[in-house]
């Protein structure tokens, strides 16, 4: 059996998914599990999205030593975790799942013919925007090229917004799609002061 069919069927068979196999040149061996995404609509009322723990990632690195030691795959350190915040989408569920998140994707080719009139760059291949589904079922990209608002600054409410752009997608076209790791250091807003009873 391949790395990749041994690590399939014991991550899938504990039931989670396989996200990602990487082997490097020192020997370490990077599996990426989550947990099978079931839509808002499919999941028990009020039930949040689930997320992979420490403790589901002990189970599969415990199964998946001893599968590799049994099939004789040769690694020297095995690393077992969840996708993070820039995880990978490579499945058409994956863009279903993350449909109105930001994401990073890079063509295969540069969009070439693609870009004209469009202002783009005919030899781009990176965007950073948010993934929509199209009318016709298909995927694009929309973003604005307007440069980001430095932390602090004013925005002036006369100025008019940068215009939005869209690309259309498909899967085929893509060499990699991640969600893109953009974090936010602002603190919860905090609740309100309950009225004192006198």
């Amino acid at each position: 059996m391949s790395l990749q069919e041994i690590a399939l069927q014991t991550v899938t068979g504990l039931g989670y998914d396989l996200v990602e196999i990487e082997r490097s040149a020192s020997g370490l061996l990077r599996i990426t599990i989550d947990l099978p995404w079931a839509a808002e609509d499919l999941r028990p009322e009020g039930m949040p999205e689930q997320f992979v723990t420490v403790e589901d990632c002990e189970k599969v690195t415990r199964q998946l030593q001893f599968a590799l030691e049994v099939d004789g795959v040769d690694y020297s350190r095995l690393e077992v975790s969840s996708p993070g915040i820039d995880r990978p989408l490579r499945h058409e569920q994956d863009f279903i799942r993350f449909t109105g998140e930001v994401i990073d994707l890079t063509l295969k080719e540069a969009i070439g013919a693609a870009a004209e009139g469009t202002g783009i760059s005919a030899n781009r291949k990176k965007f950073r925007g948010t993934l929509e589904r199209t009318e016709t079922g298909g995927w694009q990209i929309v973003w604005s090229d307007a440069p980001p608002v430095k932390p602090g600054a004013r925005v002036s409410k006369k100025r008019p917004p940068a215009p939005l752009q869209s690309m259309g997608f498909t899967l085929e076209e893509l060499r990699e799609a991640r969600l893109a790791p953009i974090v936010s250091f602002k603190g919860r807003a905090a609740a309100p002061a309950a009225d004192e009873q006198g």
